[in-house]
């Protein structure tokens, strides 16, 4: 089966044709600048990139000129929309009423609708690109695959916040996590990797990206994670301030004549390693004006190495002991510097790294010696493969 993958933004459109056999990409592209003038990126499996500006009004559009160019004579890789057999929608929060992937019907998307509160920028552009899929391929049966879902198997002990449980009761304030696809994806493949039954071990994901969090998954299961009840909570990212005290709020708005909206902007933009550099968001800046003597983008390097070691050891703790660590993501995966930073603190562990393995980028490869108490990997994710894989078991 052929199965479409789609992550909506409120003004982009991601997209993966996969072969659930083969689970190879047939195709891949990216419509930009939705609703703007509009930007189509298209490349087929083996072919050449193509890049051209196209109106978009809406996501109908954008979906439209996907359909076009996967069936194109010439460079599409399907002859007819009868070759795709179901879409893969990814929907970032899902509360407390989806547990796991679900074919998308009437009900499912207005129980989407209303987890709108929850990620008001992401859900009702992920209910868009459902409902445009619908209106262009109604017959292909439609999943939707949440970040939060796999997180729904966290004890209480670990989502509930020291606020008044009315709140919890009243409007479900809690902790929720998310690039949960990335963490199933990424636990399952390290149990294999290592020889151990899912249910049997016990494995921390570190996914380092612009957005990052880690996930304690012990046997088989999320069991904690450092987002919260939305992606602001944490370990300090590219542009995200991460755990802080919640005083400073009130202090820096008097200071700086700030309303909630402009301290919200702050903490979600302009904080993260970028708010403390004055650099970039980019570890590659970063790294380049810490070796010239930039002090602020060496402090921001340590910044983020340091927080994630502490996660890293509060979720030790919590599991009672760890068998694996995974990094992931476009930092996780492709910065070495930061891997080494981060093992420099675990040494607690018994945990020792092949310097020469740790040096290479974007390959899954153990990067701990063999010695070493702990097994240390790094762990390419694929969410689009994930997404797909749900999209079959349940069509």
């Amino acid at each position: 089966m052929n199965v479409l993958v789609i992550n909506c933004g409120s003004s982009s459109l991601k997209f993966q044709l996969i072969n659930s056999e083969s689970e190879k990409v047939l195709a891949k592209g990216l419509c930009e600048r939705i609703g703007i003038d509009g930007m189509f990126t298209y490349q087929p499996a083996g072919g050449e990139k193509e890049k051209s500006e196209k109106a978009m009004p809406t996501h109908t559009e954008a979906i439209q000129f996907v359909i076009d160019a996967l069936t194109n004579a010439e460079t599409g890789v399907v002859k007819s929309l009868d070759e795709i057999g179901a879409v893969g929608h990814r929907v970032v929060h899902g509360g407390e009423k989806f547990t796991s992937s679900v074919v998308i019907t009437d009900e499912v998307k207005a129980a989407i609708e209303e987890c709108n509160d929850l990620a008001p920028l992401h859900n009702p552009a992920n209910l868009i690109g459902i409902n445009a899929c619908q209106e262009l391929m109604p017959g292909t049966p439609m999943v939707a695959v949440f970040d939060t879902a796999f997180h729904q198997t966290m004890p209480d002990k670990a989502f509930i916040y020291g606020l008044p449980y009315e709140y919890y009761d009243k409007y479900k304030v809690r902790r929720y996590g998310f690039h949960g696809t990335s963490h199933s994806f990424v636990s399952k493949r390290a149990a294999e990797l290592v020889g151990k039954s899912y249910d049997s071990v016990k494995t921390i994901v570190c996914h380092l990206g612009n957005g990052a969090s880690i996930c304690a998954v012990e046997n088989g299961k999320s069991v904690d994670t450092s987002m919260g009840l939305t992606p602001l909570e944490g370990l300090v990212m590219g542009t995200r301030s991460g755990d802080i005290d919640p005083a400073i709020l009130e202090f820096i708005a008097k200071k700086e004549g700030l309303d909630i909206a402009g301290l919200m902007n702050v903490l979600n933009k302009k904080s993260g390693v970028e708010g403390i550099s004055g650099v970039s968001s980019d570890f590659r800046d970063l790294d380049a004006a810490a070796a010239e003597g930039n002090d602020q983008a060496r402090i921001a390097l340590d910044v983020f190495a340091y927080r994630v070691a502490k996660y890293v050891g509060a979720y030790t703790a919590a599991m009672n002991g760890v068998d694996v660590i995974a990094f992931t993501a476009g930092i996780g995966e492709n910065a070495g510097s930061v891997r080494a930073s981060v093992c420099e603190y675990l040494g607690y562990l018994g945990i020792s790294i092949d310097s020469e393995a740790n040096s290479k980028r974007g390959e899954e490869i153990k990067i701990s010696t063999p010695d070493s108490k702990v097994t240390v990997m790094v762990i390419p994710t694929n969410e689009e493969l994930a997404i797909a894989r749900d999209t079959v078991a349940l069509v």
